[in-house]
């Protein structure tokens, strides 16, 4: 059919953009799960696509060490870090996660010769294909829903609600946290070096505020309350812009008067909200 042989073509980026932006609401998921209010998944995505780009235009190394690389980094850097910033929380955490946000920024600007500075890196190699976006997708989707139904995940959930009570019952609640915000931290970087392998280009003006803010939405959108949450809110942030295209100028007001909407009417995310409906709507066994 017509219509499919054209799809591809045109669609391919929107398509993996889905794909990695399903990753990053997971790895905010993470953090979020555990009642971690941080904004430094755009950094520790800038950190992964990066090593994951140097290594495998000036290394030829092949796009999965690549990745794997960029994501053990962002997880080394956030452990570093992670362990004095962690004693932080709600809006003193967040304010010490962005202000590392714009230190990786910085450093990525100033670092030139490595980096390409403002200019970024031109000519990255179209290695990311459908399937190896899927497969990471599918892999981390299966291993965090199991992890919610385990005693991990669980024990982040009591932390979430009342961390001073989890801690009272004789758990280590520091270092679910650090294994939470480490964790997503390696996630985003897989995301990262992912993306900039069908983008062929990045720059450090991607890793900014605003894209802090994105994954952040993400996660908020969909729910914290399942992994599914997660990807419906990647979905969601990813594809809303492209569907109110056609309307221009007034695109970004109509997009964010549909975030607040949403926001208002189901302020513990869609995927309560549906589990909600659905819970609703289901016959009652008299």
């Amino acid at each position: 059919m017509e219509w499919l042989e054209s799809f591809w073509p045109t669609y391919s980026t929107l398509v993996l953009s889905v794909g990695t932006n399903i990753l990053l609401a997971l790895s905010i998921y993470l953090t979020l799960s555990c009642g971690l209010l941080t904004v430094a998944n755009a950094a520790f995505m800038g950190l992964g696509g990066y090593a994951a780009a140097l290594l495998t235009m000036t290394a030829q190394m092949p796009l999965w060490i690549g990745v794997f690389a960029g994501g053990l980094l962002a997880a080394l850097v956030a452990l570093v870090i992670g362990r004095p910033t962690l004693r932080l929380s709600g809006v003193y955490l967040a304010m010490a996660t962005l202000a590392f946000g714009e230190v990786v920024r910085i450093f990525i600007l100033n670092a030139e010769q490595v980096t390409g500075g403002a200019l970024g890196l031109n000519g990255i190699p179209q290695l990311t294909r459908w399937y190896d976006v899927a497969v990471a997708v599918a892999l981390i989707l299966y291993l965090l829903v199991r992890l919610a139904g385990s005693r991990v995940g669980r024990t982040m959930a009591a932390i979430a609600q009342d961390e001073t009570a989890t801690e009272l019952m004789g758990l280590n609640v520091r270092a679910y946290k650090l294994f939470a915000f480490v964790s997503g931290a390696g996630l985003a970087g897989v995301a990262g070096g992912l993306n900039v392998h069908f983008t062929f280009f990045t720059s450090p003006n991607e890793y900014g505020f605003e894209r802090g803010v994105e994954i952040l939405a993400m996660g908020v959108l969909g729910g914290t309350g399942s992994p599914w949450g997660a990807v419906i809110g990647g979905i969601l942030i990813t594809l809303l812009p492209e569907l109110l295209r056609g309307l221009g100028h007034f695109r970004p007001m109509i997009n964010g008067l549909v975030l607040i909407v949403i926001i208002l009417y189901s302020p513990k995310g869609l995927w309560h909200w549906l589990r909600f409906s659905r819970s609703n709507s289901a016959p009652r066994r008299v």
